[in-house]
């Protein structure tokens, strides 16, 4: 009985972690909160999660799983070239971004001063470097990596400019519309990383 319980719980505390995450209010997301939304005692949340970085954490890859992270990564992977692969996964993640913003913006302000928070927003942006990191390998394998930068140098790049905080500066302050910023992102990249040996 125990078995068949525990995944349905499980959901209720992440459903609610996300809930309160994406409320605005992220800075008093205590377990005991999380517990009062779920409704279910405290010590039912600290079976599930015995502290408050792994609900984090699973709160952001509960997202992912809902979100179907793995379809939508499917033309990246699946890609024949680098430059396919390095276009792919921008159009994935970048179009992500505004799905999953909410949680973005909430852990982003408590992270300096939460290191729960803090985990949490670094294992889901590794998670984001991997994929930049295999772009990269992509366009290495092929021989057009740009002769200019290290895979690592291009990796951190093709990181940096994929970014939350930048997609939040280009289309939330000034105004531009998603698909720009898709096209341009990706344009920046073949630009900075690309190279044609032909």
């Amino acid at each position: 009985m125990m078995s068949s319980e525990k995944p349905t719980t499980r959901t209720r505390i992440l459903e609610a972690a996300w809930r309160l995450l994406e409320s605005g209010q992220a800075e008093g997301v205590r377990m005991a909160d999380i517990a009062r939304e779920a409704g279910i005692s405290r010590q039912a949340v600290y079976l599930h999660f015995p502290t408050r970085a792994e609900l984090l954490v699973a709160t952001t890859r509960y997202l992912d799983e809902v979100k179907n992270v793995g379809e939508r990564l499917a033309a990246s992977r699946s890609a024949t070239t680098g430059v396919e692969r390095l276009s792919a996964f921008i159009e994935a993640w970048g179009n992500y971004i505004p799905e999953i913003y909410g949680m973005a913006k909430a852990l982003l302000a408590m992270k300096n001063t939460d290191q729960e928070a803090a985990a949490a927003w670094s294992d889901r942006m590794q998670a984001v470097r991997h994929g930049c990191e295999a772009a990269v390998d992509a366009l290495a394998r092929d021989g057009t990596l740009s002769p200019d930068r290290s895979a690592e140098e291009a990796t951190d790049l093709l990181w940096t400019l994929l970014s939350v905080r930048n997609w939040e500066q280009l289309v939330h302050d000034c105004g531009w519309s998603q698909g720009h910023y898709i096209e341009t992102m990706q344009e920046l990249a073949r630009r900075s990383l690309v190279h044609d040996p032909g």
